[in-house]
């Protein structure tokens, strides 16, 4: 497995402020007022970053293990307080340096090429690759099985860093996927049931419809877990980098 397929990249571009050229009305006190047309969106802040030196000698010889390390930096405590919270231990944070690190742009394209990019959670790194779930009946799911050739990318803005990750996805093991499915809240198992990703919906009415449908069909009580079983359109995917 080539180095090449994670890139970690240090420096990075921070968007800090968008400024939107308008024409403002002679009644409304004039700010920042500038001469092109309200249609022109203007990026104009720059944020200059000073990083530590970085090569091919700071990196571990198998790229998964080297995001293992990353992401456990990413999840780290924001202080070394972390942990010993106490009456006389006002910094104690349960905040890690990332929020939500897990975050992850995924890129897919049709047969023919054409790319999509959606966000979404990974859920583990095993020592194959990357894993996610998703309804397989999503357009995410339909591009995988046309063109197997994905992307992934994690923007971890606190650390300045992000990391790219280039490979080709396999479905997941339906024991691993009826694992975790298991492990979800009752809820997240009840929309997956009533949602069909990537369809349109008359309103919210009809979603709202779908759910109280299941509900009613697995005897689900507030307060009380029931065992909702997993759909065949519902697993997981992993993403073996290249």
């Amino acid at each position: 497995m080539p180095l090449s397929s994670i890139i970690s990249t240090r420096r990075s571009v921070l968007i800090s402020q968008v400024t939107l050229v308008a024409r403002i009305s002679s009644g409304v006190p004039r700010m920042n007022v500038q001469s092109p047309p309200p249609s022109i969106l203007k990026i104009e802040s720059r944020t200059q970053y000073v990083s530590p030196p970085f090569g091919p000698a700071d990196v571990h010889s198998d790229p998964l293990v080297q995001f293992r390390q990353w992401f456990a930096n990413a999840t780290a405590p924001l202080n070394a307080e972390q942990g010993k919270s106490s009456s006389t231990n006002p910094t104690f944070s349960t905040k890690s340096k990332v929020l939500e690190p897990e975050a992850m742009s995924f890129s897919t394209a049709t047969a023919s090429g054409i790319p999509s990019t959606r966000m979404v959670l990974l859920k583990e790194v095993d020592l194959k690759g990357f894993v996610f779930f998703t309804n397989y009946t999503s357009r995410k799911s339909k591009e995988m099985i046309e063109n197997p050739h994905v992307a992934l990318g994690f923007y971890w803005k606190e650390l300045r860093q992000q990391v790219r990750v280039v490979g080709r996805v396999e479905k997941l093991e339906e024991e691993k996927s009826d694992r975790y499915w298991k492990s979800r809240p009752l809820q997240s198992r009840v929309s997956a049931r009533a949602s069909l990703q990537s369809s349109v919906i008359l309103d919210e009415e009809e979603l709202a419809k779908r759910v109280k449908q299941v509900e009613e069909r697995f005897g689900v009580q507030e307060g009380k877990d029931v065992d909702i079983p997993r759909p065949e359109i519902w697993g997981g995917w992993r993403v073996i980098p290249e």
